[in-house]
This record gives structure tokens, C-alpha cells and sequence, in this order.
């Protein structure tokens, strides 16, 4: 399991609801933790480790042992208020932040790894976060978005991300879309 980068497909692909949770799916998990925080990152989707499922991981202190981890399995966000503006990033654009206008508070329910209900009112980075991490399940990205007035400031850096994903493509480091939409399938078949 890795992190994709743009303009990896599975990052566009909407995510499929959760069925079945196992040994694996947990394992599955606990990889994402470990690659969130060797990353520097508070949160990570499953599509940005090119998993097709519903779910997203955080934790807002960024390192292991510290603050809480939260598994979000079939979010759906509510009640959105307030509006806020900061600078984000993701795992999937490496050194690549702008800032995103989002709600300030949002209320989520989903279910942990136990299937115990998670549903509560967010605010501040958390907020953020959930929101962020929701949008990748949805094949949103925070580049989407960044106001139309600012989209030319990214645009050379995301021109730089598609020449290097094409030459890991054109190397073999990276399957073709079909290929990646076969695993992606059968993952589904199997949990969703």
C-alpha cells in the first residue's frame, strides 16, 4: 500500500459504502494510520491508497501515540455553518497548499472500526479534516476547491504532478486505468 499522487484515477473514482468489516479491512486500516503519519499528514482517505471503501482516517496530532485516532467508516456530513478560510494540503499533492474556503462547523455520522455510531458536531481543524477527507470519497479534491480566480497559481505545480505520474505510468510503477478499475472491482465485491 502506498499514497497515489494527482491525477492517480482512483483519486476521481467515488468511493463505494462499506459492508463488511474483517481482520484484513482492519489490518487495511492500521496501514493507512502508519502511512498518514510517516507522511506528516492528520488525515488520509482510502482512495489516496487506492482503495475504493468509504472510509477515511485522522488524527489531529500527526504522530503516533499522541492525540486520538479516528476512523470514519461511511461518513455522511450535515449541517454545515459558518465559513472559513485556510491553507490546506494533502498527501496526494506533495508540497502543493492553498487556501480552501469551507463550512466552520459540520455534523458527521459514520461508524468506527467496532461498528459503534459516531455522530457529533465538528468545528475547527477537525471540521476541516472531515470535510477534506469526505471530499476524497466523493472524488473531490481540495484543488476543486480553491476559487477560479486562484486556479493559475496551482496550475504548474499540477502540470508537474501529471509529467511525473506519466513517466511512472510509461515505466510500468503505475498500472493502466483498466487494470486499476479491475482491483478496484474486486475490492468492492468483496467489502461493499
Amino acid at each position: 500500500m502506498q499514497i497515489v499522487q494527482f491525477p492517480h484515477p482512483t483519486l476521481r473514482r467515488v468511493s463505494k459504502p462499506l459492508k463488511r468489516v474483517d481482520k484484513e479491512l482492519k489490518g487495511m486500516v492500521q496501514e493507512m494510520f502508519d502511512l498518514m503519519y510517516e507522511a506528516k499528514g492528520i488525515g488520509l482517505a482510502a482512495n489516496q491508497v487506492d482503495l475504493p471503501f468509504r472510509i477515511f482516517v485522522a488524527n489531529l496530532s500527526g504522530a503516533r501515540g499522541q492525540g486520538e485516532e479516528l476512523v470514519f467508516l461511511n461518513p455522511v456530513l450535515s449541517a454545515p455553518k459558518g465559513r472559513a478560510i485556510a491553507e490546506e494540503g494533502c498527501l496526494s499533492f506533495p508540497q502543493l497548499y492553498h487556501p480552501v474556503a469551507r463550512p466552520e462547523q459540520i455534523h458527521v455520522q459514520a461508524y468506527d472500526l467496532s461498528g459503534n455510531a459516531i455522530d457529533r458536531t465538528v468545528d475547527g481543524l477537525l471540521a476541516r479534516v472531515v470535510q477534506h477527507e469526505f471530499d476524497h470519497l466523493e472524488g473531490v479534491l481540495f484543488i476543486d476547491r480553491i476559487e477560479p480566480g486562484d486556479q493559475k497559481v496551482v496550475e504548474p505545480a499540477l502540470e508537474e504532478f501529471v509529467l511525473e505520474f506519466s513517466g511512472h505510468r510509461a515505466s510500468g510503477k503505475i498500472a493502466d486505468d483498466a487494470r486499476i478499475e479491475k482491483q478496484l472491482r474486486e475490492l468492492e465485491s468483496r467489502y461493499c
